[in-house]
């Protein structure tokens, strides 16, 4: 009876009490943050509370009486992103690096590349909402980094790099403040090493950077990724790249690089491939992670083109939370790097809202809903397009030369 009134009265007044619960802290350096089931980041510790009365897990955080109910707390939308985004939690790379758990992307804003229409696959196409701004990359960047993005996810390819780096000058935000990923695109990597030296160049121009953390091959060109792989481990050790990873790589196109002879302290950090619900190749990511590769996940939102399905939504409105929350936190909580994009300032701030608030903590039964809305159909799209892609913008562009026709799909 005494527990049952204790908790009562802690529950109706602000005044803190004392209520008999064993925590237990993992001393990590994150802000408060819901960092994974059960698991709440706040100040220098993670705590994990279960309140022995109703045998539920409550998220606490500090106050200047001592601990509350998170949930009691009502930031703005826009402050609670900041937070959210600025001392984000972070996945460790292979060197032990940390990598922000959240970024901004930034394909298709504020420049459409020339030859993204002729990829009629989903991974290729914008919002609808998205369409409907006309702003310049420089804008919406600017937006983004107000927001607390420090993650920015750039590639050759966008087309956008030097709006971008004028838009961190803009900011203000100290450079050692940023992680800077961009990728090297096929038609340089075909190019071979001086191109892909010269291009890695332009790109620091372009950001107004000597260096960038994370540096990409874009597509496994058949035949020239290897080479552009190794470039990239050489401009490593020149200190021109913190970290080398690879994106849209198929298992066997990761061996590769081993067969010829990467070694295993070279190997990718990273590996950034579409990763939602509807196109989740569990077979594929576990081989990366069983290895050592962190993975990111372009295309989390899946362009919104899922928003009204019938899983999601219901999800998000057991939860509280939007549909955009509703994926992202699916991505966060399977330990992706969620690499959201948007064109609108107020999205941004929806999207980085993932580690704090009610809701936002997905049960098992949830994530198993949404571990399995990918079809064999979906599959069969993503080979076709990796079939495609492999040899765009190149030499060999339409055909299947050199493309490997037999790798791991799920």
């Amino acid at each position: 009876m005494r527990l049952t009134t204790l908790a009562t009265s802690f529950l109706a007044s602000s005044i803190q009490r004392t209520i008999a619960f064993t925590p237990i802290n993992i001393t990590i350096k994150k802000p408060t943050a819901i960092v994974s089931k059960g698991c709440y980041a706040f100040g220098s510790t993670v705590r994990t509370d279960i309140n022995p009365i109703h045998h539920k897990r409550l998220r606490y955080t500090t106050t200047t009486t001592g601990l509350r109910p998170a949930s009691s707390l009502k930031a703005s939308s826009s402050s609670s992103a900041m937070e959210s985004l600025i001392n984000c939690p972070t996945l460790k790379l292979r060197d032990g690096t940390p990598h922000p758990a959240i970024g901004f992307g930034t394909y298709k804003v504020g420049f459409i590349p020339a030859s993204a229409s002729s990829a009629t696959t989903a991974s290729t196409s914008c919002s609808n909402d998205d369409k409907k701004e006309d702003r310049t990359a420089e804008d919406c960047v600017t937006d983004a980094l107000a927001v607390g993005y420090r993650f920015l996810e750039c590639a050759e390819f966008y087309g956008n790099e030097s709006q971008i780096g004028a838009a961190i000058i803009k900011s203000g935000v100290p450079r050692e403040d940023l992680f800077l990923c961009s990728k090297v695109w096929t038609t340089t990597i075909e190019g071979g090493p001086e191109a892909v030296r010269a291009q890695l160049a332009k790109t620091c121009n372009d950001l107004n950077t000597s260096y960038v953390d994370l540096y990409l091959i874009h597509w496994p060109v058949p035949g020239k990724h290897v080479e552009a792989y190794k470039t990239l481990l050489e401009l490593k050790k020149e200190g021109k790249i913190k970290n080398v990873g690879v994106s849209n790589y198929a298992w066997e196109d990761y061996l590769e690089l081993k067969e010829d002879g990467v070694s295993d302290e070279d190997l990718p950090v990273v590996n950034q491939i579409e990763i939602n619900p509807f196109l989740y190749r569990k077979n594929t990511i576990q081989k990366f992670e069983a290895d050592g590769v962190v993975m990111q996940s372009y295309r989390s939102l899946r362009d919104g083109k899922a928003f009204n399905h019938p899983a999601i939504v219901k999800i998000a409105e057991e939860n509280k939370i939007t549909p955009a929350q509703v994926l992202g936190r699916w991505c966060v909580q399977h330990g992706f790097a969620y690499i959201p994009k948007s064109v609108k300032k107020e999205r941004m701030v929806e999207n980085a809202e993932v580690f704090n608030g009610d809701g936002l903590l997905l049960t098992d039964e949830q994530m198993e809903v949404l571990d399995n809305l990918t079809d064999a159909d979906t599959l069969k799209t993503f080979e076709a397009l990796y079939r495609k892609c492999v040899n765009r913008d190149t030499s060999k562009d339409g055909t299947l030369d050199g493309v490997k026709m037999e790798i791991t799909l799920d």
